[in-house]
């Protein structure tokens, strides 16, 4: 198959490391696979006021910089400045492939040429702030292909739309593991920083405080995109490494004892299944991700979203485990990671992939 992938800004999100993913792994399939993108977007009125009106000034307007595409031997153009995707920059294909919200109605808008119509989904993105807009482009008779269970559900009771494709994220294996290991001497908890209100980052740092209570010793490592905000502080001792490269994020995971997600919100969480690879138990809001992957008590614990006293009881609870069953769920973290490969999911991706194009030829020939 031709397949095209949109994309309004390919960066080092996590959404743009699992498109990037699958893009390498379809083209291992021989598929030829092209990847095409814009710039960042301005911030907007909207935004521009939000941030006014909240005393943080004028929003940041962000620049093209580096993304999971480089290097990584998938062909990628960026058009010329943000505006939407047209025929004129593709070509023709088998399908082609919207991956955010605003990429939806351009590939609506595509000639029939330019391939049979899909919506990868990787997140439900109504906190982008423009809600009626994100339900408008589900609404779309594009074939939606998801990333996790509550996208899915979400797309036949919202939406009503049953014929949904189911593509769980990966991890990669080879750069992401640990060999059987025990706890280290000092209790340590590792999470992901992000000021984004979503990501729920400051109710994981309540739940470290309230846990700090009956461990004091408790040590934190983190990582994040992003310089510490005056208004969510890491506490004092933390190891915070910004941008670190892969391999050392690799090393984070295999530091901690715990990986904790205080999320409000996700698609498909990726750092908990990066950290069960390197046999990290995990603890965490339900949120999508973690739900897919942890089994209450095996690997990990589920609690709800802005609990931060039960993530820290969580918390606590696995840190005082004996030595021999923190090691069990260590080594059932290990194997939920192990047990589904992004071969496995590029194979999903290619049946998703090839249903969008059948639908397509059905829908031409009914006149649909």
């Amino acid at each position: 198959m031709k397949i095209n992938f949109l994309l309004t800004n390919a960066s080092m999100s996590g959404g743009t490391r699992v498109i990037v993913t699958q893009a390498r792994e379809l083209m291992a399939r021989g598929h030829e696979v092209r990847a095409y993108s814009t710039p960042p977007p301005p911030p907007g009125f909207r935004k521009t006021l939000k941030s006014l009106l909240r005393g943080r000034g004028w929003p940041k307007i962000w620049k093209l910089g580096p993304s999971f595409f480089d290097g990584s031997g998938v062909p990628h153009t960026v058009i010329e400045k943000f505006r939407p995707i047209s025929n004129s920059d593709l070509p023709d294909a088998d399908v082609v492939v919207a991956t955010w919200w605003q990429t939806s109605p351009w590939v609506w808008r595509l000639a029939p040429s330019k391939g049979a119509k899909a919506f990868f989904i990787q997140h439900h993105e109504i906190w982008s702030g423009y809600p009626k807009q994100v339900d408008a482009a589900w609404r779309l008779p594009l074939h939606k292909i998801v990333i996790s269970k509550w996208l899915k559900e979400l797309a036949g009771e919202k939406f009503g739309d049953a014929d949904v494709s189911l593509v769980p994220n990966s991890v990669d294996m080879k750069l992401f593991n640990a060999p059987p290991r025990a706890r280290h001497e000092r209790p340590t908890v590792g999470l992901l920083y992000n000021a984004t209100w979503f990501k729920g980052c400051e109710v994981a740092l309540q739940a470290i405080e309230i846990a700090r209570r009956e461990i004091p010793d408790l040590q934190l490592v983190a990582f994040g995109q992003e310089n510490v905000r005056r208004w969510m502080p890491l506490p004092q001792g933390v190891q915070y490494l910004i941008n670190p490269p892969q391999e050392t994020i690799r090393d984070i995971y295999a530091r901690c004892d715990v990986w904790l997600c205080g999320s409000r919100s996700e698609g498909f969480h990726l750092p908990p299944l990066e950290a069960m690879a390197c046999r990290c138990p995990v603890v965490s809001t339900r949120v999508g991700g973690p739900m897919d992957i942890i089994e209450e008590g095996k690997n990990g614990f589920l609690v709800d979203v802005e609990d931060h006293d039960a993530l820290a009881e969580r918390l606590v609870r696995v840190l005082k485990l004996s030595d021999q069953q923190w090691r069990a769920m260590s080594d059932a973290a290990y194997a939920t990671a192990s047990r589904y490969t992004w071969q496995d999911a590029a194979a999903l991706m290619e049946e998703a992939l090839v249903k969008t194009i059948e639908r397509s030829r059905t829908k031409r020939a009914i006149g649909a």
